[in-house]
């Protein structure tokens, strides 16, 4: 399956600012969005090769036109089961920024749905949820043609330290 490019040449970086371009994802039946600022590019199931010892939400890395990219599973990074995957499944293949620059990832999402323009008014702060405790990735929550997507930072979903020592070349 041919890459689709998502990234724009003059795209903002970084995500101190909440209205940008989102590209929103299905897991399971809950939509997320990340910044188009953070994606490179989406390609069809690959193979993957499992790397042993690695932390449960690792399905592996994939050689992408002969860089080597860690791919993650974001059903399991959000704590959802696994399923097979289905004919909409892909990676997205994210740029994540770490000390020494950026990293290419892959994450398994089961599908794709649209690339949005997301206005500051309409994202609301992410409630919470009796415990008063916000994972620092959840942005918020946007407001759509009806629907709510989560937004996410991918940047710190995928930071932590753990990911950023996954094996690349």
């Amino acid at each position: 399956m041919s890459a689709i490019a998502i990234h724009e040449a003059g795209a903002k970086t970084g995500s101190s600012t909440k209205a940008d371009k989102y590209l929103s994802f299905y897991l399971a039946k809950e939509e997320f969005a990340i910044s188009v600022s953070s994606v490179r590019e989406i390609i069809g199931i690959q193979e993957i090769t499992h790397v042993p010892q690695m932390p449960s939400y690792v399905e592996g890395v994939l050689n992408l036109r002969g860089k080597v990219i860690p791919v993650i599973s974001m059903r399991r990074k959000c704590g959802l089961p696994d399923v097979e995957h289905g004919p909409q499944a892909c990676i997205v293949v994210v740029q994540i920024k770490g000390d020494n620059g950026t990293l290419p990832m892959g994450v398994v999402v089961d599908g794709v749905s649209e690339v949005a323009n997301v206005a500051a008014s309409d994202i609301e702060p992410m409630p919470e949820f009796g415990g008063g405790e916000t994972h620092s990735y959840l942005m918020g929550v946007a407001k759509l043609k009806g629907r709510v997507k989560i937004l996410i930072d991918i940047n710190l979903l995928l930071s932590n330290r753990e990911i950023l020592a996954l094996p690349v070349s």
